[in-house]
């Protein structure tokens, strides 16, 4: 009898002699499995008239890829609406403001006769700073209140500020002597700061670029020393507000300093400068701790009767003015406007009081008398 024959179907898959010994070495284990991209469908789906008996299985369940679309549409409208928002902004963009050059007046005032010499060892005793303030004391704040638009806070944040400035243009001696304007340009506007380098290194007597208007600095060719740091002030600060709502901090102060020359043996004289300051903030100068100066009236001495323009050159104890006053001459147009000088009194070269054992001789008609008169400008410029 002759053994079973093979079915009538064929050889059973995976028996000897079958059609698939080649993919006999094939291992197909778990993560070969959850890796294919095809499913088979369900014996519903089959009886359902299903063309195939697989389906190409997506990465992504459908319903996410819905979410996704959904997402990448959202982001394109979100994008496309900030784009039309920044081409038809609904509010005007704010105008920047632009920064005031300052207008600047440097009078010279120059000694009638040789100045006179002060005591070393106490060289304000007697005068008229006497009692004045020493140093930052000396500038002195008000009583602090809303103005405008700007909060207390603000205004007592701009006296703050125009304090600061006073003192490093005229207190610090790294200023004063040494020519260190560092603290002085940090705490400009930005847009004065062109204007003010420009002071510095091409001074001109033009109302504009005289360094003597941002600051107090003494010529290192005349090797001048102060006797003593304690430089006595005396002034006022006051607020308003301008006709374009910004801050304004008046500043009037006098500022009297003790010199000597070089030599050890050298007098002690007294040498005064009186500051009329306008400085201007508004909320932006404020924020980023800046000032704007804009106006600068200075009356110094004694000096000689020449355009004050990067330095001052003190005349010290027993020297005398080269030359006399030059007076202004409307018809010279040779000679700027601005470039004018005025007598210094006895008693305020010596900074005794009017009337004391100095001299007591008043000052001639129509001059400034020892810098004490707070209550009008330091000079009257000829309008042509």
């Amino acid at each position: 009898m002759s053994g079973p024959g093979d079915p009538p179907e064929g050889t059973p898959e995976g028996a000897p002699g079958g059609g698939d010994d080649e993919y006999r070495s094939v291992v197909f284990d778990e993560s070969f499995v959850k890796a294919a991209r095809i499913q088979e469908f369900s014996a519903r789906e089959r009886l359902d008239g299903a063309a195939r008996a697989v389906r190409i299985r997506h990465v992504l369940p459908r319903g996410l890829a819905r979410q996704a679309v959904a997402l990448i549409l959202l982001i394109v409208v979100a994008f496309g609406f900030a784009v039309y928002m920044g081409v038809r902004h609904p509010y005007r963009a704010r105008t920047p403001v632009t920064s005031e050059q300052l207008q600047v007046t440097v009078i010279p005032l120059v000694p009638t006769g040789k100045v006179s010499a002060v005591s070393a060892a106490a060289p304000f005793d007697g005068g008229r700073a006497e009692h004045y303030r020493v140093g930052e004391a000396g500038l002195t704040l008000p009583a602090v209140r809303r103005v405008g638009d700007f909060a207390q806070s603000e205004v007592d944040q701009a006296f703050e500020t125009a304090r600061e400035y006073l003192a490093d243009s005229s207190l610090d001696p790294k200023t004063v002597l040494n020519g260190d304007v560092g603290a002085v340009r940090n705490l400009l506007d930005p847009g004065q700061l062109d204007q003010f380098d420009a002071s510095l290194t091409r001074p001109a007597a033009d109302g504009r670029h005289e360094a003597t208007g941002w600051l107090v600095r003494f010529d290192p060719k005349a090797q001048v020393r102060l006797v003593t740091d304690d430089i006595r002030v005396h002034g006022t600060l006051q607020a308003g507000e301008t006709h374009d709502n910004r801050l304004e901090i008046a500043a009037d102060h006098t500022f009297v300093y003790a010199l000597r020359g070089p030599a050890a043996s050298d007098e002690v004289s007294l040498f005064t400068v009186r500051r009329q300051v306008r400085f201007r903030f508004d909320h932006d100068d404020l924020r980023q701790h800046h000032i704007e100066v804009v106006q600068a009236d200075v009356a110094a001495g004694p000096l000689a009767c020449t355009a004050v323009q990067g330095h001052f050159r003190p005349i010290l104890a027993g020297q005398s003015a080269p030359g006399s006053v030059a007076g202004a001459d409307p018809y010279d147009h040779d000679r700027p406007v601005g470039a004018v000088c005025a007598p210094l009194t006895e008693d305020a070269a010596s900074g005794a009081t009017p009337g004391g054992p100095s001299g007591g001789r008043s000052a001639p008609t129509g001059v400034t008398p020892a810098l004490a008169d707070r209550s009008q400008r330091l000079w009257p410029v000829p309008t042509l």
